[in-house]
């Protein structure tokens, strides 16, 4: 079938084995029953004509970046339990994990870019063409939350895109780094499975929405049903009392970042301490509460 293709699109070309090296103005589709692929310029493929093709056929994503020689050794060690890079033993490194939305990015310009931004050589390694990781060394200066997040606005900006970072911890380099990678891969792609979209996470903001994921049956349902039940009838107070809570308790930020008076941000805190008898003002009732409105956001979807 892929044969009578190459008489359609003049363009296209037809590979016996999986290609390793397709350009990026190209879709690849496999042909599972005569193992083949093709690959079809994306100029003369219109929308309707590509969903068709992805209904018949399998589109390949194969990643087209040529590593370098210890790009290719860090992918190895941690996407594929191959050997480990040479490095001196306990040098600090870090990961960052980052998402790009859209298909409509080259690889090779976004990895520049990104590259222009760290004050030191950094690695990047690829997991997916939207999937990537950055391998940072601890030398001197490690970029900030903030400067990544001024980072991904500006990518953004330039390049029409939405970028998320997870940010990894500073671990000493060892064997025992690919688990702690691998951790670290499993949070993010839970993040960008159910947390929605953000520019800048890390373990403990992906964290406490993990643990109420993975809560058994038995333990959601002990926590407190008069606050669900006051959520579900004043959805206003559920998004005042949790974003209260991601603002560290701070009410006056809150109420600015809310567009509301820090009377009313007052008085709706009041009626849930009211309604629920469970005040915000102390550790233990502001973790409780955190983890309610976690769980009830998680049931909504």
């Amino acid at each position: 079938m892929l044969r009578k293709l190459l008489s359609i699109y003049k363009n296209s070309t037809l590979f016996s084995g999986r290609p390793t090296h397709p350009s990026e103005l190209v879709y690849t589709f496999y042909d599972e029953i005569a193992n083949e692929w093709i690959g079809i310029p994306k100029a003369e493929l219109g929308e309707k004509e590509l969903t068709l093709l992805k209904t018949l056929y399998e589109l390949v994503e194969i990643q087209p970046v040529s590593f370098s020689r210890i790009g290719k050794t860090w992918s190895e060690f941690l996407l594929s339990d191959g050997p480990p890079p040479i490095y001196k033993d306990d040098t600090p490194l870090r990961f960052i994990h980052f998402y790009i939305t859209g298909d409509d990015h080259h690889q090779e310009e976004m990895e520049s870019a990104l590259k222009g931004f760290f004050s030191e050589e950094i690695i990047i390694i690829w997991e997916s063409k939207n999937i990537g990781i950055v391998i940072e060394e601890k030398k001197q200066i490690f970029l900030s939350e903030e400067e990544l997040l001024s980072m991904a606005e500006t990518l953004e900006s330039d390049f029409y895109v939405k970028i998320s970072f997870f940010i990894g911890k500073l671990n000493p380099f060892s064997i025992q780094l690919r688990t702690k990678f691998k951790q670290e891969q499993e949070y993010f792609s839970f993040a960008i499975a159910y947390l929605g979209f953000s520019n800048i996470l890390s373990f403990e903001r992906v964290f406490p929405s993990y643990l109420v994921r993975h809560l058994p049956d038995e333990l959601q349902q002990k926590i407190n049903q008069e606050i669900f039940e006051l959520f579900s009838n004043d959805t206003e107070m559920f998004s005042t009392i949790k974003f209260f809570l991601e603002q560290n308790l701070n009410a006056s930020m809150t109420a600015k970042k809310l567009y509301i008076h820090r009377n009313t941000l007052q008085y709706r805190i009041d009626k849930f301490t009211e309604k629920t008898g469970i005040g915000l003002k102390d550790f233990y009732g502001a973790f409780t509460v955190f983890l309610a409105c976690l769980l009830f956001e998680q049931q909504k979807k």
